[in-house]
C-alpha cells in the first residue's frame, strides 16, 4: 500500500454546448462589476458577444496576451486593469489567456472565469509559468487557480487541426507525468489513464473529421481531467524541458510538448517499466514512447525539435539550462542523457521500442 494525500480542485466547471451563453451568470455569481475581456483578435466574434451579454459588467477588452506569458505583456494589462477599476476576468482562448489571466489573478486578487477554446488544461491547475530576461520560471499559489471553468464544446468545432493535435498531445503529456510523479495517488492515477485513453481514443477521430462533435467532447473533457492532474501533482523531465524550450528559446509551447513527450517517455521508462506498461495498454501498443510518437505522426503532428525552428548548436545551451537546478524524475537526469534526448528530438528519430 502507498500512502497518499489528495487536495480536490475546489474550481467551479460548467461544461456542454452553447455553455459560452452563461458566462455573465457566472459574473453575477461571483458578485463581480468590472469585468476585462481577454481574447485574441481571432476570437473578437466571441469577445462581441461575452461583452454584449455582460452590459454594464464589461468594463474593458484586451487582446494582446501571448505564448510564454511575458511580465511586460501582464504589466501592460494589469495597468489596464487598473484604469478601469477591473474586479473580475474573463479569459476566452488558450494557454496563452488563461496564462496572462492567472497573472492578474496572482499581482491583483481578480476572480477569473476562463473559457478554454483548446486543450492546454492549465484552466484548472494553481500554477503559472511566466518570462522575464529569457527564462521561464514556475510559480503556485491557490490564489492563481481559477474561480470557474466554462468548457463549450462549440468554440472547439473551428480550432485548425494542427493546433489540435498539439493542444491534444500537450494535454496527454501532463497525464504521463502525472503518473510516475513522486506526488501520485490512486485518484490522479484513475484521472490520467482516463484523460489517455480518451485522447487516444478521440484524436485519430477528430483528425480525419474536425468537426466530429463527439470526439471534440471526448478531448475537451480528457484535457479537464489532464490538467486536474497536472494542478495535483508535480511533474518531472518532460515539463522542465519543454518550459526551458520554450521560454529560452522561444519555441511554440504545445508543439514542443508534443515533440519531447515520447522522448522524454522513452528516456523515463527504464525507471518506470510498470507505468509505461499501462500506458501502453490503454494506447493499445507494445511500447507506450512509440505509442505517443506514432500517434503523433500519423495524425500530423510535429515530430522534430528542427521544424519548430530549434538549431542544432542550441541543443548544448538547452541541456546546460535543463539541469541548473535540481527536479524530480524517476530516472536520474544527467547531461550526457539529455543531450542524447535533445539529439534525438531535434532530428525527429523515433525512440526505440524498450
Amino acid at each position: 500500500m502507498k500512502p497518499f494525500s489528495y487536495t480536490a480542485s475546489p474550481a467551479r466547471i460548467v461544461f456542454g454546448q452553447g455553455t459560452i451563453d452563461t458566462i455573465a451568470d457566472e459574473v453575477r455569481q461571483l458578485g463581480r462589476s468590472r469585468v476585462m475581456v481577454l481574447a485574441s483578435r481571432r476570437l473578437d466574434a466571441v469577445a462581441a458577444a461575452v461583452t454584449e451579454s455582460l452590459g454594464d459588467r464589461a468594463a474593458v477588452r484586451f487582446d494582446g496576451a501571448v505564448m510564454h506569458t511575458p511580465v511586460d505583456i501582464t504589466d501592460t494589462a494589469l495597468a489596464l486593469a487598473e484604469l478601469h477599476h477591473v474586479d473580475a476576468v474573463v479569459a476566452i482562448g488558450g494557454g496563452s489567456a488563461t496564462g496572462l489571466s492567472k497573472a492578474l489573478a496572482l499581482r491583483a486578487g481578480f476572480d477569473q472565469i476562463i473559457v478554454p477554446t483548446t486543450y492546454a488544461g492549465s484552466e484548472v491547475t494553481p500554477v503559472l509559468g511566466e518570462t522575464a530576461n529569457g527564462r521561464k520560471v514556475t510559480r503556485s499559489s491557490p490564489h492563481i487557480r481559477p474561480e470557474t471553468v466554462v468548457y463549450d464544446v462549440d468554440l472547439t468545432l473551428d480550432l485548425p487541426l494542427e493546433t489540435t493535435v498539439t493542444s491534444a498531445v500537450n494535454a496527454l503529456a501532463h497525464a504521463v507525468e502525472a503518473l510516475y510523479s513522486t506526488d501520485s495517488n490512486p485518484i490522479t492515477d484513475s484521472m490520467a489513464i482516463e484523460a489517455i485513453s480518451g485522447i487516444a481514443r478521440a484524436l485519430p477521430t477528430v483528425a480525419g473529421d474536425p468537426r466530429n462533435l463527439e470526439g471534440r467532447a471526448e478531448l475537451l473533457k480528457s484535457a479537464w481531467l489532464a490538467g486536474t492532474c497536472l494542478g495535483t501533482v508535480g511533474m518531472g523531465l518532460h515539463h522542465k524541458l519543454c518550459h526551458t524550450l520554450g521560454g529560452s528559446f522561444g519555441l511554440p509551447h504545445a508543439p514542443t510538448h508534443t515533440v519531447v513527450l515520447p522522448h522524454a517517455m522513452a528516456y523515463n521508462a527504464p525507471a518506470v517499466p510498470d507505468v509505461m506498461a499501462r500506458i501502453a495498454t490503454v494506447l493499445g501498443v507494445a511500447d507506450a514512447a512509440t505509442g505517443v510518437f506514432d500517434l503523433v505522426a500519423s495524425c500530423g503532428g510535429p515530430t522534430s525539435l528542427r521544424e519548430l525552428g530549434m538549431s542544432r548548436d542550441q541543443i548544448g545551451p538547452a541541456v546546460k539550462l535543463a539541469t541548473s537546478a535540481a527536479y524530480p524524475n524517476p530516472r536520474e537526469i544527467t547531461a550526457a542523457g539529455l543531450g542524447e534526448l535533445l539529439e534525438n528530438a531535434w532530428s525527429g528519430r523515433r525512440p526505440e521500442v524498450r
